[in-house]
């Protein structure tokens, strides 16, 4: 059963795409914005992700990055976020089957679930998903929160006390601790993608490990699968981040950077919420289409993706 539902959810100059950004056969009504901000084009559709991503040729998405409803009961403006459990994972036996026809044979798709303690199945659930359409290449675990003793980090970074960065929600709870990360599923279509693991990678500590490894010629290694990814500090939720599921913009550049921006032509987002996604994009010089279903998400996405890259 097709679910008309709220989809929710992530300029420095870049190159320019060889391919033009591909034009889904919708009705003129549902491509509400159209624009270019420098080499990047981005089109945004305000409809359901069932009934866009249909309409995109097949295999002209190189990446998608996108964070669907958990089913957990967050309250969007436009969706229930409590199907039953049976009726939530048909949903997302659909989008994930549309969304595979519409990737590329090289394509990557960043898939961002989260959890909460009395319900952790749902990101694994959501994955068994996908995997009847892609193979699971890569787990990243997004840590929002992180809490480091002095004594472990050594001498070297000079700690002078404990250290805890990065925000989460407390849980008042004698069962459960804090949730401090959430899991970004790396899908492909036949799980041999190649990666660019040095364009998020971080430099060695110890720089005569660098020369030990064929791979370590510029002095970096790869990150791994563990990304540390704070939000940042706001003063007002309704003003600066006036959607209940959003990821920071550097969730999705390092999941485009990961990827290989050399091969990453067109970028998708099928819960455009905020337009983080097309932040991130603009910023690396990809084209970018996003799919909204709720009006009001998709006017302050618009808003925010021009703020954000000088196009006000």
């Amino acid at each position: 059963m097709a679910l008309a539902l709220r989809l929710p959810r992530t300029v420095r100059p870049g190159r320019s795409s060889s391919r033009p950004t591909p034009q889904p056969r919708l009705q003129p009504k549902q491509l509400r914005h159209e624009f270019s901000i420098g080499p990047s084009t981005f089109r945004f559709y305000h409809g359901d992700c069932l009934a866009v991503l249909p309409a995109l040729d097949r295999g002209s998405i190189d990446v998608i990055v996108t964070s669907p409803p958990y089913n957990l009961g967050i309250k969007y403006r436009s969706y229930e976020d409590d199907l039953p459990r049976s009726e939530y994972l048909s949903w997302t036996d659909q989008w994930l089957r549309a969304a595979s026809k519409v990737c590329g044979p090289q394509a990557s798709l960043f898939l961002n679930v989260g959890a909460k303690p009395t319900d952790p199945w749902i990101p694994l659930e959501v994955a068994q998903v996908a995997r009847r359409y892609f193979k699971l290449q890569n787990t990243i675990h997004w840590v929002k929160s992180i809490a480091i003793d002095r004594d472990a980090t050594g001498e070297a970074l000079g700690l002078d006390r404990d250290v805890a960065v990065g925000h989460y929600k407390p849980i008042n709870s004698e069962r459960f601790v804090n949730d401090c990360h959430e899991f970004i599923f790396h899908f492909t279509p036949d799980g041999r993608t190649k990666l660019d693991r040095r364009a998020v990678g971080v430099p060695y500590q110890d720089k005569s490990n660098a020369a030990r490894w064929a791979t370590g010629g510029d002095g970096k290694r790869c990150r791994g699968n563990t990304w540390f990814i704070p939000y940042e500090t706001i003063q007002s939720r309704d003003r600066d981040r006036p959607h209940p599921a959003s990821f920071p913009p550097k969730v999705p550049e390092q999941c485009l950077r990961l990827h290989g921006i050399e091969r990453a032509h067109t970028v998708l987002d099928p819960f455009l919420g905020l337009g983080n996604t097309a932040i991130a994009a603009g910023r690396l010089g990809v084209n970018f289409i996003g799919i909204e279903m709720d009006a009001h998400y998709l006017s302050e996405a618009v808003a925010r993706v021009k703020s954000a890259l000088g196009d006000d």
